[in-house]
């Protein structure tokens, strides 16, 4: 037995079992299991469970269609969004790879990733054509998809939306190009039957881009063993989940690993419904915990400390909210205690790196927390503290923290570009 085992919470175990499985296995199973559950809530409209899997089928389809192989890299540029969920699965369908890609990112940050990364496709947001029209012709890509926020927008949303965008001067005007998409098109002209794909669990499933807090941002591979290793880690961890009866509120990006695995994955993992926030402004995110009881609230501490500081907050209902994981950077202890008095929910802050899918080590959620402390390694991650040439450093000691275990990514992408570069 580790001996951080001791203190985990009743029912947690020492360590996680998962299907040896692809990852979009998670969409599968959760829409067999609950085809008529709401998956995803988008500014009011509704998608079931059984609806989101047909539509990363007809996705993988239509990329099957336009020559999409195993092994190809998909980049989805896109904000959270339905949109981006079926494309998620719908690439991981083909046995291609997702690349996530910052909606944020500048033309010179985007001629990087997508030659970086070979990109074959690229799903992209119609407003954010501009950026890539500017280096579309220095870069790999083959086929752009394009797709508007008012493309799963509820009536009468669908059609005031390109208007507000008209009036305040965002309007983007897509060009016709042989090489160019419209994805309702495509999952309208498309059957839910792709071709059959032999994928392994040790495949690769995503480039996730480091912050570059060294250099250039790095790509690390991502299997679909371990981003689905790691959803059932975080899963483990919190054993009082009720699945499908959860409710997560999806405000962290999605093209960030954070909250791809712990807002997205699983989410779709236990059944809950998703409620979806393209960006976050503490009303909204407010507005909408009240409005669909969210239980689940992944977050970071400047969301946190926004959603308690907004004013008139003691007015709002938000006490549905029951468990929040708090990552990426300490959370000051007057931040935690407001948002717990305010919503009777208990965060419990964590640990994690890209390299690992994230999540490494939590507090326990109903057991003793140490506020400040990243927490315990979750089950299957073995952790030790190292001096700077490896050797293991006893308790109280300053180290480096190092860890493995089945989330722990393949390595790092070393793209034909880098190695000319070598």
């Amino acid at each position: 037995m580790k001996l951080w085992n001791t203190h985990y919470d009743p029912g947690v175990p020492e360590e996680v079992s998962y299907p040896n499985a692809p990852l979009y296995t998670l969409l599968k199973q959760a829409a067999e299991q609950y085809p008529d559950r709401v998956a995803t809530n988008f500014m009011g409209a509704r998608i079931s469970y059984q609806a989101l899997w047909s539509k990363a089928l007809r996705f993988a389809s239509a990329l099957q269609a336009l020559g999409v192989q195993p092994g190809d890299r998909v980049a989805l540029m896109l904000p959270n969004s339905p949109q981006y969920i079926l494309g998620y699965f719908g690439t991981l369908l083909t046995g291609a790879a997702v690349v996530n890609v910052n909606p944020l990112y500048t033309p010179r940050e985007l001629r990087h990733q997508l030659i970086d990364a070979e990109t074959k496709v690229l799903v992209i947001l119609s407003l954010l054509w501009p950026r890539y029209a500017e280096i579309a012709d220095e870069v790999p890509v083959q086929t752009i998809i394009t797709t508007g926020i008012e493309d799963f927008l509820p009536f009468p949303k669908n059609l005031l939306y390109p208007l507000m965008l008209k009036r305040q001067g965002h309007s983007v005007r897509l060009p016709r190009r042989s090489d160019r998409y419209d994805l309702h098109q495509l999952l309208s002209s498309y059957p839910p039957t792709p071709k059959p794909v032999a994928i392994s669990p040790g495949d690769l499933a995503l480039l996730q881009y480091t912050g570059g807090t060294s250099g250039a941002p790095k790509a690390a591979m991502l299997s679909h063993e371990n981003l689905l290793a790691n959803t059932y880690q975080l899963e483990a961890w919190a054993p009082d989940l009720r699945g499908s009866k959860e409710v997560m509120l999806c405000v962290l990006p999605f093209f960030h690993v954070y909250g791809m695995t712990v807002a997205m994955n699983l989410g779709i993992s236990l059944g809950a419904k998703l409620v979806l926030l393209p960006r976050f402004k503490a009303k909204e995110a407010v507005a909408a915990i009240e409005r669909y009881r969210v239980t689940l609230f992944p977050g970071v501490p400047t969301l946190y400390i926004a959603v308690s500081s907004l004013p008139g907050i003691e007015n709002h209902s938000i006490r549905s909210v029951k468990i929040c994981n708090s990552g990426a950077a300490p959370l000051p202890q007057e931040g935690l205690v407001n948002f717990e008095h305010l919503t009777g929910a208990k965060i419990s802050e964590g640990y994690g790196l890209t390299e690992a899918s994230p999540v490494t080590h939590s507090n326990p959620v109903n057991g003793q927390r140490k506020i400040g402390s990243i927490g315990l390694p979750l089950p299957s991650v073995d952790a030790r503290i190292v001096d700077t040439e490896g050797h293991p450093l006893p308790p109280g000691e300053v180290g480096e923290l190092c860890v493995r275990g089945p989330n722990v990514m393949m390595g790092y992408w070393n793209s034909p570009e880098e190695s000319r570069a070598a």
